[in-house]
């Protein structure tokens, strides 16, 4: 069996011995799975430089993983287990679907309770080798790739990214292990930078940079950072390319997913659950929503002994890209740079890349396998709006919809940002010290992946059908191109939309040669661009397809899945990358009229708060009854609303400021 041992180092009862409901206490174990894997194995075959790592006695590649288990203590009833890929070693089930405040869910906190309310287990498996690890991170042991017993040399690129100036420069994405330069005076390396997404790069003078970083008494060597002479400019973005020494079998990631949760399944005298688990499902956000698209295409749902593993997938706000997760040097936090994870295909079943002509399907390798499990992808605006999230159900011509598979479910969660908004507003607080120029989207969308959750585990346990899939289409007209969205946002006071020229796009990417193989060339040749729609608005500004909570469906403000930098960070003209913005209604008509607001105020739409909480609970019901949110989180859902019609009353001239906010509103 490919997991070797668990190695127990905490086992306690789960947050005090509290109990949830009919599934009563729950056990709290924190150790590391010991993972040895046949590197002949069919099973293991896509995972790039297996061949190459080490071998122990058998002839298995060993490596180690972080292992946390939240497990039900009981043995009867429910055996459902929820297996999370950790985003960048961090825990956020217990955030996303628990509404555990974010310091506390790194800590397993049970929150409000909602998955183990259900019955549900949780492991989280650390799979990203260049985590530093921590009590609140969790990391892999990769193993490394060897060519005649020596650490593999070859090209990388490294993404330079910064928000505010800065003269040195890890060599890594965020504040992860880095790839060393192996040589620090390579006349051959490279820094190219560019004024935005999608322009060219210039390369800057060898002469003008170096691999070193600064220090007390000025620069020192260090081939682990780059420094430039001036320093680098908050809102460009830079590439470094660079030989580099040491290559980790980063796929190993792929493989520790798979099997904890084929090993946790079985019932045996070593499982932690001893009875095992009957459903089993696999859950990521972002770039781990990315990693468990790209399982899906490497057909990974089969284990060495050619079991089916997952019974259901749930990658939220991934968009149509995979990304870093298993080729050499690979880096998986990274997002943006054209790459590995930018490829063609997109959508679950075969189409066609209009570039090359090749036919392709997301799930083409899992089909030849008969290992498809229920699928349920669920995304926020700005995936659309950050030029990929349509590729998921639209041809990459971009000229009709492709219909999900019969395992599959699409969902866009109408008027929201990549993480679930929240009060009091802020334009701060965004990844890597980003600042919006707008207050960031206050959209609550937890309860639509709440049920999202259960849906799936109906479908994939019960056989019943989840509700049918919701999303912006060609055939329906809701599918449109960004700048003729933007067209109706120029109207809006005080809102200044992105350089059209200068929008995210997605494009076909040439990694040379030896590409099919996991090996790179950089940086990487752009070719032609693929189609970047979003959904259309109503005369409000707020997305008409999609799931529309009341927030949008009964609006007292415009949602909107894009944002722009903060002047502050440079660059203010271009897109963020994830954040998006709410921008309240006037409250009254002489105050619309003296912003020049075209939208309509609150008092010509609601006459009070009663009236209009009587139609966000009408919208409520009406998405209970389709299926789209559960009853349980109806309280939810109109409490979310009424605060933010609170959070309305108090802005002025439709900006909802973070003094305000610290007076009196909270969500």
């Amino acid at each position: 069996m490919p997991l070797l041992e668990l190695q127990i180092d905490r086992h306690e009862p789960y947050a005090g011995g509290r109990t949830f409901g009919a599934h009563g206490a729950y056990e709290h174990l924190e150790g590391r799975a010991v993972f040895a894997v046949d590197p002949q194995s069919d099973a293991n075959r896509e995972i790039v430089d297996l061949a190459l790592a080490p071998r122990d006695a058998d002839g298995r590649v060993r490596f180690t993983a972080d292992v946390s288990l939240v497990i039900r203590a009981a043995t009867d009833g429910p055996r459902r287990l929820l297996v999370e890929l950790p985003n960048r070693g961090r825990r956020l089930a217990y955030r996303t679907f628990n509404r555990a405040n974010a310091e506390a869910a790194l800590r397993c906190d049970p929150g409000d309770g909602f998955l183990f309310e259900r019955g549900f287990s949780v492991c989280s498996i650390g799979w990203q080798w260049d985590v530093y690890r921590s009590e609140t991170l969790m990391a892999l042991d990769a193993p490394p790739a060897l060519r005649d017993g020596r650490p593999i040399r070859g090209q990388t690129v490294v993404e330079i990214r910064p928000n505010e100036p800065a003269d040195t420069w890890l060599l890594a994405n965020r504040v992860h292990r880095p790839y060393p330069a192996a040589d620090p005076e390579e006349r051959g390396a490279r820094l190219l930078v560019r004024e935005y997404e999608d322009g060219e790069d210039s390369e800057l003078p060898r002469s003008a940079w170096r691999f070193a970083r600064s220090a007390e008494h000025g620069l020192e060597p260090s081939a682990a950072h780059v420094t430039l002479d001036g320093g680098f400019e908050p809102g460009k973005i830079y590439h470094a390319v660079y030989t580099t020494e040491g290559a980790p079998v980063v796929g190993a990631g792929l493989l520790a997913l798979r099997e904890i949760a084929s090993f946790l399944r079985e019932p045996g005298a070593l499982n932690p659950a001893a009875a095992g688990f009957d459903r089993v499902y696999a859950f990521g956000v972002s770039q781990t929503g990315r990693m468990l698209r790209h399982l899906l295409y490497l057909g990974l749902n089969v284990d060495e002994r050619g079991r089916r593993v997952f019974d259901g997938v749930l990658p939220h706000v991934a968009g149509g890209r995979r990304g870093e997760f298993n080729h050499r040097f690979a880096q998986p936090s990274a997002q943006s740079e054209p790459g590995f994870g930018h490829r063609f295909p997109f959508a679950d079943d075969e189409t066609v890349d209009p570039s090359s002509e090749r036919r392709e399907a997301l799930l083409g390798r899992l089909r030849a396998l008969d290992a498809v499990p229920r699928v349920v992808y669920t995304n926020s605006s700005a995936e659309y709006w950050r030029g990929d999230g349509a590729l998921v159900h639209v041809d990459p011509a971009g000229d009709r919809d492709v219909p999900a598979a019969a395992e599959v479910r699409v969902y866009h969660f109408a008027g929201t940002q990549h993480g679930a908004g929240a009060l009091p507003q802020t334009r701060h607080g965004a990844a890597e010290s980003a600042v919006g120029r707008y207050g960031f989207n206050v959209v609550d969308y937890s309860p639509l992946l709440r049920a999202a959750l259960v849906n799936l585990d109906r479908w994939a346990g019960e056989g019943v059908e989840p509700p049918p899939s919701r999303h912006p289409r060609v055939d329906h007209g809701t599918a449109v191109p960004r700048e003729r969205v933007l067209a109706r946002f120029d109207g809006l006071p005080g809102v200044v939309t992105p350089d059209r020229e200068r929008l995210w796009v997605l494009r076909t990417v040439d990694l040379g040669p030896e590409a099919e193989r996991g090996v790179g060339r950089h940086p990487a040749v752009e070719g032609e661009r693929y189609p970047c729609l979003v959904s259309d608005v109503d005369e409000d500004g707020n997305e008409v397809a999609g799931i529309r909570l009341p927030d949008v469906a009964v609006p007292v403000a415009t949602h909107a899945g894009w944002n722009l930098r903060g002047p502050e960070t440079g660059a203010p003209e271009q897109q963020m990358a994830m954040q998006g913005f709410t921008r309240f209604f006037a409250r009254t008509e002489s105050e619309r009229r003296a912003a020049g607001d075209p939208r309509r105020p609150l008092e010509s739409r609601y006459r009070d708060r009663d009236a209009y909480l009587e139609l966000v609970c009408t919208e409520t019901d009406r998405l209970i009854a389709d299926g789209y949110v559960l009853a349980g989180d109806r309280e939810l859902v109109v409490g979310n609303a009424a605060a933010r019609y609170d959070a309305a009353l108090l802005a002025r001239e439709g900006e909802y400021t973070e003094a305000e906010a610290a007076a009196g509103a909270r969500g």
